[in-house]
């Protein structure tokens, strides 16, 4: 027997006398329990991941608890018959004040921002002459110009999170928001806390509601269900649904039932819907604000004298129509008031026409709730910290200073009353120069009533107000420190004991999961035990339930760190190579940007700078490579890299902090949410050559066989194209080619069915064929050569064996097709155009990987693939239309295939949207692993330990983000661009780390161990397994579940050789010495002749040969 074939990892048989091979039950009984204890293994190994993303969830929870504070909610409410300052009210026409009005109609245009109600003559109709958005909802400046005691407009300025839900909650509680309330944007939830509609409720009074159903999810049970009409708020493609419907519905209401109600809200969502869809520099948008003109004055015409008409926008939207930070576009609405009796006035001359701009006049949209109440004759909610409009009290013709005063003063002790009883539940932490200031306000107020100065008396209160607001901010601004610093720590600790064990050079990663858990949960044991200790010693820090979560997780970490280093898997590492130390610069620097705004708002540039630098060193160290081909498949894959680095450049979303140094490319133009029309053919572009570069790759390798034709030769280029024509069906929607021809309700309808058949070919079809398909490999044997040469291999059946050297990265490349397709549906012709360059450069970064040896191997655990891969995916997040900012979403994504909201699949889409390039990147980290691995090196063990690490060492990248960005956040918590961009930019990087710690236990540890079966389907850790095939004559070649019958005259004692595309040499893998059944290099032969004697080469063995690279 040859010495080659006795160092074969497969050689567990014996050989009776005649050479014919037997298997004893004790070696089929040790087989079955080492296929038992890896498959075990690699359960436990699973639940250890998934306890390390728990302890990430922790860290980040403890930091968000102490970061993203939330106020004191008071249940306290006010009372019609009491006055704030404890007096009986004694008021018969109202509560607290004389009211002015019996009933109101408030109609809210959801995203109006204040320049839409302004005329072209305004100053900043130069900048955008020919805007849509300009001259086509006139009657609310022309109404209060023309009759300033009737109506009056002002910019009507937002809190932000600029979302339509917490704003909502602003405007009907009159409080301040807070940031962390924007995570519930998807879900509203019950307001409890006193609010004007509580006081209607309480009033006796009828409220209807029309539109937006928001409103429903805020205020359960207030609305007469008889009136009411609720409609869908999410669907951004539909434009016209719900304004169609509130204005069905509102007026019969006002015409015909004017005694059965008495406020209706009327929430209108074209506005806000042309938006997100089109932009504001769009017809659309002209159309939405000219319906709503109209809608205006027919409300105009049907009310009584004794009705208030309120007209406002919830916040408003930048230049491609999006919302949800703080941009002054975002936070410029619009408030205008109407009453047919003259009733409202101005406090001085220069305030008889609107302003032409936001900044000038602007009052909070906190102010609403108190001028609303006192108007209605209703007792201001208890926790408002909004102040009366002047405008809606001054009183026509001479100003009523003393009306002013009056209700200036009520709410001045409605907020002093709040503040008393908000700090008897709460330190304020107030110095006492904040008292004596406030004090000083409030005593010149007061002696000014006294007098009869009501014009100091309404001044003094108003400073008054402003300097108690800003407190507010102030105070609901602080942070608790110490929440903040164990969640740095946990986060800290994780990130170090990662670190540890993924850059560990000694030990199988894959048997070290039951030492650890046991460990982790012995250590959280007795953490659990010593957590209320730290409750007793420090309970200013520690509740009983942070000081069991905190010792729990620490000590977790501190258990499976002292065992892995007693067990040396952590205790000992390599230091990183050259290359090593690159990825480590890049990580470091990265990290350290975080501090700058300037650094985290042009990340997209400094990513693009890394990748471009790893192809360039990767080109300068393919030069050195010894082989020709080598050389010039590495230097050709590096400017290939850089190339498409570069191209992909090419599709920005500029930020509006980059402005006016960045120009949009994403879409038709900076001010547009749709794609220019030659935007529309990128899809189909890629439909053609995305699949052709894709079979380039495998058939470089010969393994575009088996499932491989299928899967992406058909399947994969029937779902791009049918995305090129989703999107070309939505661009006709949108632009209205064939309006005549085929409605939109008839078009969304198409749209939709071709969006679920790409989702059914990427999901049940893809799925299918990544988990069941046989391996991209193929058999191939050839009759003895006819020709003039008569040397004895040239006469022999020649067997080749197409695929056998990348047998592992093609059959798990599968995946990746899959992914492009969800997340390319998903997208606009431009976000699909930089999927398909993700893919393109995934598959050039791992032959880079291979020519230069990078890749991550039992021997040497590279981090380069692992960590390029996670910044590649971290620099077209940015190249697929998205920004560390709320106002990037694309929430129409939840749209694409569905009509409406459907929990849980529309967050998913939208994270599909979101983060679809780091999910496609975190699923293909195993192929730095499998990309070019032969069949049987190492054997599963090791390649289970090689996948471990790719998977720790890319979780670490993020890990490391995660951790930078939330210490710079916390030392930068008193910075002025804390909310715009430290804030988002801690936010992104936490949910990143956690999705892509869940896709590297779902797609890359799982979908790793389905390739490994895959190609041995039958067998656990040892790739020797007794197979019968068939009796007779017939024989067979078995290899990756793939059975190749031959004849007894091809395999009677003749020469199989195993060859694939080579440079012109072979490597020798193994002799065929069974006569049953052997496996050699991963190459199961069943039922073959055998010769004991037979040197390698020789006439009475087969030898298998395969090319170690291949071109």
């Amino acid at each position: 027997m040859s010495a080659l074939a006795d160092k074969s990892p497969q050689a567990a048989e014996s050989f009776n006398d005649g050479g014919t091979p037997t298997v004893t039950p004790d070696t089929e009984a040790r087989e079955r329990q080492k296929a038992i204890a890896f498959k075990v293994s690699h359960v436990l190994l699973t639940v250890f991941f998934l306890w390390l993303t728990i302890v990430h969830i922790i860290g980040i929870l403890f930091f968000a608890k102490g970061f993203l504070l939330t106020r004191l909610v008071l249940d306290n409410k006010s009372e019609c018959a009491v006055l704030p300052g404890g007096q009986q009210s004694r008021e018969a026409n109202g509560c607290w004040h004389p009211k002015s009005f019996d009933r109101a109609v408030v109609i809210i245009i959801d995203a109006l921002r204040y320049d839409f109600t302004i005329p072209s003559s305004a100053s900043q109709a130069s900048e955008h002459p020919q805007s849509y958005y300009l001259d086509n909802l006139p009657t609310l400046y022309d109404t209060a110009v023309a009759h300033p005691e009737h109506a009056f407009l002002l910019p009507f300025i937002a809190d932000p999170p600029t979302s339509t839900l917490q704003r909502l909650k602003g405007l009907t509680t009159g409080t301040l928001p807070v940031f962390i309330d924007i995570g519930s944007n998807f879900a509203g939830t019950a307001i409890e806390e006193d609010n004007i509609l509580s006081q209607l409720k309480d009033a006796g009074k009828t409220i209807v509601q029309l539109g937006d159903d928001t409103w429903h999810s805020l205020f359960p049970g207030y609305f007469d269900p008889n009136m009411t009409k609720p409609y869908d708020s999410f669907n951004v493609w539909d434009l016209h649904t719900v304004d169609n419907g509130v204005v069905e519905h509102i007026m019969p209401l006002l015409e015909q039932y004017p005694a059965r109600w008495d406020v209706v809200f009327g929430h209108f969502l074209g506005v806000d819907h042309a938006g997100h869809r089109y932009g504001p520099e769009h017809p659309a948008m002209a159309e939405k604000l000219r319906q709503m003109d109209g809608v205006i004055q027919q409300i105009m015409q049907k009310l009584d004298d004794d009705t208030l008409l309120v007209i406002m926008g919830d916040h408003g939207m930048d230049a491609k129509g999006d919302h949800g930070g703080e941009s002054d576009d975002e936070v410029e609405a619009a408030l205008w008031m109407y009453s047919k009796k003259p009733r409202f006035g101005r406090t001085g001359p220069d305030s008889l026409t609107p302003p032409l701009n936001a900044k000038d006049r602007p009052i909070g949209q906190i102010d609403l709730v108190s001028t609303l109440s006192l108007l209605l004759g209703l007792p201001v909610p208890f926790n408002n910290l909004g102040r009366p409009i002047a405008e809606a009290f001054a009183g026509p013709g001479k100003t009523k200073w003393k009306n002013l005063a009056d209700v200036a003063q009520l709410v001045q002790a409605q907020i002093a009353r709040y503040q008393n009883h908000y700090s008897q539940s709460r330190d304020l932490g107030l110095t006492e120069d904040v008292y004596q200031s406030q004090g000083a306000h409030m005593a010149r107020s007061v002696d000014a009533m006294r007098s009869g100065h009501w014009e100091d008396a309404y001044h003094a209160s108003v400073d008054w107000h402003e300097e108690v607001v800003s407190m507010y901010r102030r105070l609901w601004a602080n942070f608790n420190l110490a929440d903040m610093f164990y969640g740095v720590c946990i986060s800290a600790a994780a990130l170090t004991f990662l670190f540890f064990f993924a850059r560990s050079s000694k030990g199988d990663k894959a048997l070290v999961a039951t030492g650890l858990l046991r460990s982790a949960g012995l250590g959280s044991t007795a953490g659990l035990a010593f957590g209320p200790v730290l409750g007793v010693l420090f309970p200013k820090y520690f509740t009983a339930v942070a000081g069991l979560v905190f010792g729990a997780t620490c000590g977790g970490i501190l258990g499976a760190s002292l065992w892995s280093y007693q067990n040396n898997v952590a205790g000992r590492f390599r230091l990183p190579s050259t290359w090593g130390w690159m990825t480590f610069v890049f990580l470091i620097t990265q990290s350290a940007g975080f501090a700058s705004n300037s650094y985290t708002i042009h990340e997209d540039t400094i990513l693009l700078f890394f990748l471009t630098t790893f192809g360039l060193m990767s080109l300068m160290s393919s030069l050195r490579q010894a082989y020709q081909k080598d050389r010039i498949l590495g230097v050709y894959q590096s400017v290939m890299f850089i190339l498409l680095t570069r191209l992909s450049s090419f599709s920005r979303l500029c930020r509006e902090e980059q402005m006016p140094g960045c120009r949009s490319t994403f879409y038709a133009s900076s001010t547009s949410s749709t794609s220019a029309p030659w935007q529309l053919l990128v899809p189909y572009v890629v439909a053609l050559i995305l699949p052709e570069i894709t079979k380039a790759f495998y058939r470089g390798t010969a393994s575009y066989a088996g499932s491989a034709g299928f899967w992406i030769g058909f399947c994969f280029r029937m779902g791009l194209l049918l995305v090129a024509v989703y999107w070309t069906l939505d661009a006709a929607d949108n632009g209205e080619w064939w309006r005549d021809r085929i409605s939109s309700s008839t078009l969304q309808t198409i749209k939709i069915t071709l969006a679920r058949c790409v989702l059914a070919i990427a999901l049940p079809v893809g799925v299918g064929t990544f988990v069941w398909a046989k391996p991209c490999i193929d058999i191939s044997i050839a009759d003895p050569k006819s020709s003039v040469d008569r040397t004895e291999t040239a006469s022999r059946p020649q067997l080749t064996v197409f695929g056998y050297a990348n047998a592992y990265g093609s059959r798990f490349y599968l995946m990746i097709p899959m992914l492009v397709l969800t997340v390319g549906l998903l997208l606009p012709p431009m976000g699909q155009f930089s999927v398909a360059i993700c893919a393109w450069q995934i598959l050039c970064l791992l032959e880079i990987l291979d020519t230069n040896a990078l890749s991550v191997t039992w021997d040497s655990p590279s981090s380069v693939g692992p960590i390029v891969l996670a910044m590649l995916g971290s620099y077209h997040f940015f190249k697929t239309g998205h920004q560390a900012t709320l106002a990037s979403i694309q929430w129409n994504s939840a749209f694409v295939p569905l009509r409406t909201i459907r929990y849980p699949w529309s967050p998913l889409l939208v994270i599909l949207n979101t983060f679809g390039a780091q999910i496609m990147c975190a699923a293909a980290v195993p192929l730095t692993v499998l990309w070019k691995r032969p069949l049987g090196k190492f054997g599963l063990r090791g390649l289970w330990h090689d996948v471990v690490n790719a998977c720790f060492t890319h979780a670490l990248y993020y890990a490391t983000i995660q951790l930078a960005t939330t210490m710079w956040a916390g030392h930068l918590r008193r910075h002025l661009m804390l909310y715009r961009v430290f804030m988002p930019r801690y936010l992104m990087a936490s949910g990143v780390l956690l999705i892509v710690d869940v896709v590297l236990v779902v797609a890359a540890l799982g979908g790793a161990r389905v390739v490994g079966l895959s190609l041995d389907p039958d067998r656990g850790p040892s790739l020797t397994k007794r197979k019968e095939q068939g009796s007779g004559q017939e024989r067979s070649l078995s290899l990756g579940g793939i059975v190749k019958p031959m004849s007894t005259a091809v395999t009677q004692r003749k020469r199989i050789v195993a060859i694939e595309r080579s440079y012109g040499h072979e490597n020798v893998l193994g002799q065929i010495e069974a006569a049953e059944s052997r496996s050699v290099g991963g190459l199961q032969c069943s039922d073959l002749p055998y010769s004991e004697h037979s040197p390698v080469g020789g006439a009475g063995g087969y030898v298998i040969r395969a090319s170690r690279k291949v071109f």
